[in-house]
């Protein structure tokens, strides 16, 4: 978002109520920062102890590191996927798996809009060239499931195109499981107030303004729609072969740990230390019925 945007203040209605948001006031409304972190039926009163969290990151990034010389002996591949609300904190999540591993074999996709040449070809086409080869780890910063969310909440598609992406989904995914790469499909969830909090740090930072769009603050009266659209994805698209892991994301520590306890319990890798990976929380990380 350019520096001297300037956003007029929104009127949102949570929870029945009416609520001013100024995303300009330099000052976070009261209701705002009392209610974040409880949220969205968080179900936890405090943010893990920061310490707690180092110690126990670092042991798991080591478990990841041990992932990527099993790949390279085996050839074995991974997508991991993420999608969310804006601000969920996927691109955190990308970064805490990503921290020590090697680029040459890992990396991150994060495509921006189509451009004219691509809006002609297959919807899943330019996906598809960014998936691993031998050997690679690649995580998904937002994926072709743009088309169950953004696009149809803000008009970027045509209803066919949303019924058909709903089929055409698991489809691709049985492909892709099919062809032995190994695939964890990630929504992050976050509470409206906390999101709100997010929105408001991120104008007020100034190594973190760019990650606010003209986007971000459009749909901020679009809340209930996203729901709608979050809802029937995880639904639809919720299969045997790739099933969604729903990450309840108000504490982002909690949240980044399970994730990676997640992908490491599910891969047999060499040296594998389970006392080191440990349990994932129930609370925080589980199917999609976790958000109900």
């Amino acid at each position: 978002m350019a520096e001297d945007e300037v956003h007029k203040p929104v009127t949102l209605d949570i929870g029945g109520e009416k609520r001013v948001f100024d995303i300009e006031n330099p000052q976070l409304p009261e209701w705002i920062s009392a209610e974040a972190l409880g949220s969205g039926g968080y179900p936890y009163k405090k943010k893990l102890d920061e310490v707690e969290y180092a110690k126990t990151l670092e042991s798991l990034q080591e478990e990841l590191v041990k992932v990527q010389f099993w790949q390279q002996d085996t050839g074995a591949r991974v997508i991991c996927l993420f999608e969310g609300r804006d601000a969920a904190g996927k691109g955190g999540a990308i970064q805490a798996i990503m921290s020590y591993m090697n680029p040459r074999n890992a990396r991150i996709v994060a495509l921006t809009k189509p451009t004219e040449t691509e809006k002609g070809q297959w919807y899943f086409q330019r996906y598809i060239s960014a998936f691993p080869t031998r050997g690679e780890f690649v995580n998904f910063d937002r994926s072709w499931y743009n088309r169950a969310g953004v696009e149809p909440v803000m008009g970027f598609c045509t209803p066919d195109q949303y019924e058909d992406f709903l089929g055409d989904a698991p489809r691709l995914e049985k492909l892709i499981t099919g062809d032995s790469i190994h695939f964890f499909k990630f929504y992050i969830d976050i509470g409206r107030e906390m999101q709100l909090r997010r929105f408001h740090d991120r104008r007020h930072s100034k190594l973190k303004c760019w990650k606010l769009s003209p986007m971000d603050i459009a749909a901020l009266t679009k809340w209930d729609d996203y729901t709608q659209k979050r809802d029937r994805m995880l639904k639809e698209t919720h299969t045997d072969h790739a099933p969604w892991t729903t990450v309840r994301g108000n504490d982002k520590r909690r949240a980044r740990l399970n994730i990676i306890r997640s992908v490491l319990g599910a891969l047999d890798y060499k040296g594998k230390d389970k006392k080191a990976i440990g349990e994932i929380d129930g609370k925080i990380l589980g199917g999609p019925k976790i958000l109900k």
